[in-house]
This record gives structure tokens, C-alpha cells and sequence, in this order.
């Protein structure tokens, strides 16, 4: 094992330092050196280097055996835990480091902003499904949850009638309880949330029955939520106060409605706009037709142009007549995909006609077109010059 360094040396002060000097060097010391912002491989051996130190040299029986013979081994509590409550004036070494690392206002200060957090109650999320035209018109839904409410008892408060927080016996009012263990690197302490209080630094002398002093209790929720016209898939309803109830009356936290859109059987959200089929016969197709086409919307219909010569699956757009845009006045396309039905079972009148339509289309009864060559069409031409 290799030689342990001089105490002095590590301190970085003088043989003949005073013991103002001494705390002076180890406060500014364990501040550079503390495993928590040293990333050097061995920050934790010189951390424990200099707990020891210092341990030796602030304690004047233990400095004066180590001045005579340069070491304390043997002696009881030779190389012995740093108080750092004491280093840095009652605030152990949690706030010390959030102090200077953290930012404004200190460990105590830090603290007291976590233990608000902790008094709040958390956010809640619920999905809701709707149908694609509920989304579209917008609707108004009962949801149902359980949640952490106000205790009706007590009115949140946590106490009887006459009841007061007062200091927890257990961590004093600090909200927090420092224990020390023992590791390779000597004695390390380290700082939890009370159990008593959980945290809170006070407890009630006269707690609520009902909700033990929590000040809140399982409660069943009904609510309606309004949902806005335009909204689609994942989009986030925030229902403020309507999460979790806050410990002993702090506030609540908030109700996060995430909406579901089902699918529609007649119509194809992409964004905001709707697909859907429209459905036509041949002679429409071929001849042009105005098809009365039924909205998204409750009693809406609006008229299709259809163009002769119109194939399947082309697509036809309307503007105005796709789904809401969400805050604003304004709707995505209607876009119809045209569906060309043909008959199954046709009429001796049907059947006469489609036989006369496929003869002047040069078409035969199987529905395949007759083949023409172009000096058929260029003795067609002149037979129409000639009559």
C-alpha cells in the first residue's frame, strides 16, 4: 500500500497554520475536490484523502500525535467522519454543493422550493376516444376517473377542528434525516426525506380521521370536457386543477385529455382533409353527370361536378367541405374518389342500349374494343365527306 501524503500537504497550509486556516483551506478544498463535480478517475480516493486530513489536523489531541510521530494510528477515532454542519456553519454538504452549483439562493432555499413540489399534486392523463364526426362538430363528453381529491372532512387541511402543523420530532422541521455509513474511504454521510413528515419538515398534532392528515383521499370523478371542432389523433386537452390534489391544500395538479379519433366507415382523414368514394354509373361517367354528395357535417350536402369521360378511381376536389380547422373559421378539401358501378343484372332495354353504344363505340358484345386499323378510319373520313 502506498505511503499515505502529509496532512499539511494535502490542506495545502503550513505546518504552523491556525485552525481558522486549516477549516479555511478544507472548506475551499472540498468544495474543487467533491466526487459530485471532481471527474477525475480518482475522485473519490482524494475526497477521502482530504475528509482525513482534515479530521486529523481540526481535532488539536489528534494534530499534536500526528506533529510527534506522524501518524494517529491506534488512536480511537484516528481517521474519523467531517462533520460538514460544522465546516460550513449548519448547512451540511447537500447545501453547501447546491449553494454554489445550483444556483440562486442556496441549499435551504432549494430545499424549500422541493418540498413546494412535493406538496402539489401531480398531473393526471386520460385518452378519450370520439367518433371522426364528433371531431369534426365538435362535442361535448362525460369522462369518469378515479384521482387524490380534497378530503371533504377536513376540507384539505390534513387536521381536526383545532389542529396545527408544528416541527417533526423526528429531523427537527429540516424535512430531511442524515445518516452515515461507513465505506473503503472512511465514513460518508448522506441526507433522505424524513419519514415521519415525508418530507415536510412538520407534522399535525391532531390529523384528520379520515384522510390521516394528508389532506386528501381516493375520490371517483365525473366531468364533461368540450371538445373543440377540428381536433385529430394525439392532440392534448390540459384540464387545470383537475389532477391530483395537492398534500394538505396545496394545489392541484392538472387533467391531461389526450383525444383518440376513431375511424369512419365513409370518410378518410388525412389532416384536414376527407377522403371519401362517390359512386356513379357508366352513362355518368361517360356522359357527365351533378352527383348530391352528403358531408361530414349534420343535414350538409353540396353538389359534385363530374366531367364526361370521368375514369374509376379518379379523383374530384371540393374546397370548403373537409374537416374544421382547428381555431379558425376556415375547412380542409372534400376530395372524392369516383367509384364507375357496373350493373350485374341488366334489363332487356339496358341490354339493347349497351349492345347499340358498344356497336358505335366499335366495341363487341364481350366488352373487348374492336380492333381498327387506320385505313378504317380514313375510309370512315371519307364516307362522312362523301354522305
Amino acid at each position: 500500500m502506498a505511503d499515505k501524503r502529509d496532512y499539511y500537504e494535502v490542506l495545502g497550509v503550513d505546518r504552523d497554520a491556525t485552525p481558522d486556516q486549516i477549516k479555511r483551506a478544507f472548506r475551499k478544498k472540498a468544495v474543487k475536490l467533491h466526487p459530485d463535480h471532481n471527474d477525475a478517475p480518482d475522485a473519490n480516493e482524494q475526497f477521502a484523502e482530504l475528509n482525513e486530513a482534515y479530521s486529523v489536523l481540526s481535532d488539536e489531541q489528534k494534530r499534536s500525535m500526528y506533529d510527534r510521530y506522524g501518524t494517529v494510528d491506534g488512536m480511537p477515532g484516528g481517521s474519523g467522519f467531517v462533520d460538514f454542519s460544522d465546516i460550513f456553519g449548519g448547512m451540511g454538504v447537500d447545501d453547501i454543493f447546491s449553494s454554489i452549483f445550483g444556483g440562486s439562493g442556496g441549499g435551504t432555499r432549494d430545499r424549500a422550493r422541493d418540498r413546494a413540489r412535493r406538496r402539489a399534486g401531480r398531473d393526471m392523463a386520460i385518452s378519450l376516444s370520439i367518433t371522426l364526426e364528433e371531431a369534426a362538430q365538435g362535442c361535448k363528453k362525460t369522462i369518469t376517473f378515479d384521482r387524490l381529491g380534497p378530503c371533504e372532512d377536513c376540507n384539505g387541511s390534513g387536521s381536526e377542528a383545532g389542529g396545527q402543523e408544528q416541527p417533526c420530532p423526528h429531523c427537527n422541521g429540516t424535512g430531511y434525516v442524515t445518516t452515515v455509513q461507513q465505506s473503503i474511504f472512511g465514513a460518508m454521510q448522506s441526507s433522505s426525506p424524513c419519514p415521519d413528515c415525508k418530507g415536510e419538515g412538520t407534522v399535525i398534532d391532531k390529523p384528520c380521521s379520515h384522510c390521516h392528515g394528508d389532506g386528501r383521499v381516493r375520490t371517483h370523478e365525473r366531468l364533461d370536457v368540450e371538445v373543440p371542432a377540428g381536433v385529430g389523433t394525439g392532440r392534448q386537452l390540459r384540464l387545470r386543477g383537475y389532477g391530483e390534489a395537492g398534500f394538505r391544500g396545496a394545489g392541484a395538479g392538472d387533467l391531461i385529455v389526450t383525444i383518440q379519433v376513431e375511424a369512419d366507415e365513409r370518410f378518410e382523414r388525412h389532416g384536414d382533409d376527407l377522403l371519401s368514394e362517390v359512386h356513379i354509373g357508366i352513362a355518368e361517367a361517360a356522359l357527365g353527370c351533378t352527383v348530391d354528395v352528403e358531408g361530414i357535417l349534420p343535414d350538409e350536402h353540396f353538389e359534385l361536378e363530374v366531367p364526361a369521360g370521368t375514369q374509376y378511381g379518379e379523383a374530384l376536389v371540393v374546397d370548403g367541405y373537409g374537416m374544421p380547422r382547428l381555431g379558425t373559421g376556415s375547412r380542409g378539401r372534400f376530395v372524392a374518389r369516383i367509384v364507375v358501378d357496373v350493373p350485374t343484372k341488366l334489363s332487356d332495354d339496358a341490354r339493347e342500349a349497351l349492345e347499340r353504344f358498344a356497336e358505335a363505340a366499335g366495341e363487341n358484345a364481350s366488352g373487348s374494343k374492336k380492333h381498327r386499323t387506320m385505313g378504317d378510319r380514313i375510309r370512315d373520313a371519307i364516307d362522312e365527306i362523301l354522305d
